[in-house]
C-alpha cells in the first residue's frame, strides 16, 4: 500500500481543518515547499497537496506552490482543490502535477470529467469521492448529492476511472480512526485503486487499510500532531 502525507494549503500556509470546515483552520510551522522536501527526505515518494483556497473559490489558485514543490523535489504530486474547467486541469499538469483530483467536475458535468479520462489517461486522473454519512459532498465539503458514494463510484467505472479518493468527512482530521468497513465495501464491489482519507492516526490504521484491500492512504494531521512518525512510515515504505 503507498503511503501519501498530505499538504493542504490556504494563503500560501501549509494548514489541516476538521471536517473540512474553515472555520476550524490550524496552521503549521514551515513553508509547503520544505515540509515537502522534508517528506522526500524521509524516503517518501508521493505527496497529496491539496488548494483549499482554490477549493473555495472554484478554480486553481495555488498553482505557483505545486510549481516549486515539483520543480524542487522528486515527488510524484497529486493535485486537487478547484480543478472545475479545461484551463485549471492544464495548469496544474503544466506546473508538475502527477495527478489531478477531481470531485465537483465529476458530480456537476460528467462530460468533462469523461473527456479528459480520454484526453489525459486514466492514470493521470482521480475521480475525488467525498461523502459525508455515504453521501456524496462537492464544492469543498459545502454541499451535498442525493447519491450513496458506492453507487457514485460504480458508475464511472464503464468509463475507465482507475483511481479513486475516497474521503470520509466526518473522519477528516479528527484522529479517531478511519472508516475501513466503508472501504472495504467500496473495494469488494468497484474495480478500482481505491486511496483511503481521513481520521488516520496510527501505525495499526494503515495495516488495517491495507488490509481491506486500499491501494493507498493519505495521512495528514497524524503527522503534523506527531501521532505518527515519519521514521515509522520511512521503515514501512
Amino acid at each position: 500500500m503507498r503511503i501519501i502525507p498530505a499538504i493542504d494549503i490556504i494563503g500560501g500556509k501549509c494548514v489541516r481543518l476538521s471536517k473540512g470546515e474553515y472555520s476550524t483552520v490550524r496552521e503549521y510551522r514551515g513553508k509547503p515547499v520544505d515540509t515537502a522536501k522534508m517528506f522526500e527526505d524521509a524516503g517518501l515518494k508521493f505527496l497529496h497537496l491539496v488548494d483549499l483556497d482554490g477549493a473555495r473559490e472554484g478554480k486553481v489558485v495555488n498553482y505557483r506552490i505545486l510549481e516549486k514543490i515539483t520543480g524542487s523535489t522528486s515527488l510524484s504530486v497529486d493535485f486537487g482543490g478547484g480543478i472545475r474547467t479545461d484551463d485549471d486541469a492544464r495548469i496544474a499538469f503544466e506546473c508538475g502535477a502527477a495527478q489531478i483530483n477531481c470531485g465537483s467536475v465529476a458530480v456537476n458535468n460528467r462530460e468533462k470529467f469523461t473527456e479528459w479520462i480520454g484526453k489525459y489517461g486514466n492514470g493521470k486522473i482521480i475521480l475525488s469521492a467525498d461523502t459525508r454519512n455515504r453521501r456524496v459532498a462537492i464544492h469543498g465539503w459545502a454541499a451535498e448529492e442525493d447519491e450513496d458514494i458506492v453507487s457514485f463510484i460504480s458508475n464511472y467505472i464503464p468509463y475507465g476511472v482507475k483511481y479513486v479518493v475516497c474521503t470520509d468527512i466526518e473522519k477528516d482530521g479528527m484522529l479517531d480512526g478511519p472508516s475501513t468497513e466503508l472501504y472495504r465495501e467500496i473495494v469488494s464491489k468497484c474495480s478500482i485503486h481505491l486511496i483511503a482519507s481521513g481520521g488516520i492516526r496510527s501505525v495499526d490504521d494503515l495495516e488495517s487499510l491495507s488490509a481491506a484491500g486500499c491501494e493507498g492512504a493519505i495521512i495528514g494531521k497524524a503527522l503534523y500532531e506527531g501521532m505518527i512518525k515519519l521514521k515509522d512510515i520511512s521503515e514501512i515504505c
